[in-house]
């Protein structure tokens, strides 16, 4: 009678156990609307049927677009997630009947909440710095871009990078400060730009007159040689005539 009293005792103790936390089924098993223990359906797989005192649960596989990632008694699987684009969302790993969607941040986006399994829920678009400002730290999937403004002696016209102003060269003059957002601004100094042409305009005047004297120059060059030319003939001539009247 001890053992079957020690039997009892432990049996009971779990029975009561059971009845205290509402649970009267095994962990692999589900209540059924009839109150009976039927066992789950595996992952991917949802309740068709119930359990009855003679038969077994029959379960159906979950259909496109839907999954079950755990063993269950439930009727319906439960809905694939949708990474909207919209939200700076893409899918990541497609949903299977087995697991959920998983989505993960766009390019040029980060994630603004998570959700419960530490997946983000929705992403906001990096901000863009403003002219006058350079990135300090890139955005990246979990943290927006820092800005920074430029450093004195340096502007930035699309937020980007800085960069030092143009120092103007020494045949021009600065005619407006550079600011944050804008370089300086150069111009050719008037007063030495005139004295530039000046000196182009000298030279162009000294080459036309040097082709002027050396085109003269050739011009009496040819000149002059027919002349003396001539002269040997008529000299020559003279001398022939001489020499035939002293032969008569």
């Amino acid at each position: 009678m001890a053992w079957i009293t020690l039997c009892i005792v432990p049996g009971t103790f779990v029975l009561l156990s059971l009845m205290a936390s509402g649970q009267k089924c095994g962990p692999a098993e589900y209540e059924s609307h009839d109150a009976e223990c039927c066992p789950m359906c595996g992952i991917g797989m949802i309740v068709l049927r119930d359990c009855t005192s003679d038969s077994s649960t029959t379960c159906r596989p979950c259909v496109d677009q839907t999954y079950m990632d755990e063993p269950n008694g439930l009727k319906r699987c439960s809905q694939c997630k949708i990474c909207d684009s919209g939200q700076g969302l893409y899918v990541f790993r497609k949903c299977t009947t087995i697991s959920n969607t998983v989505c993960d941040v766009l390019d040029g986006f980060y994630c603004g909440a998570f959700s419960g399994d530490n997946e983000c829920s929705f992403a906001l678009k990096h901000k863009s710095c403003l002219p006058g400002q350079q990135i300090k730290t890139p955005g990246s999937k979990t943290r927006d871009v820092e800005c920074e403004d430029c450093p004195s002696g340096s502007y930035s016209t699309q937020g980007v990078n800085c960069t030092p102003w143009t120092s103007c060269n020494d045949d021009e003059e600065k005619i407006e400060d550079g600011s944050k957002q804008k370089d300086v601004v150069c111009q050719k100094s008037p007063e030495r730009y005139r004295i530039s042409l000046y000196f182009a305009i000298t030279l162009f005047l000294i080459a036309l007159i040097g082709l002027f004297l050396l085109l003269y120059a050739k011009d009496n060059l040819i000149l002059k040689h027919p002349v003396q030319e001539s002269d040997r003939k008529r000299k020559t001539g003279r001398t022939r005539s001489c020499d035939n009247n002293e032969a008569t």
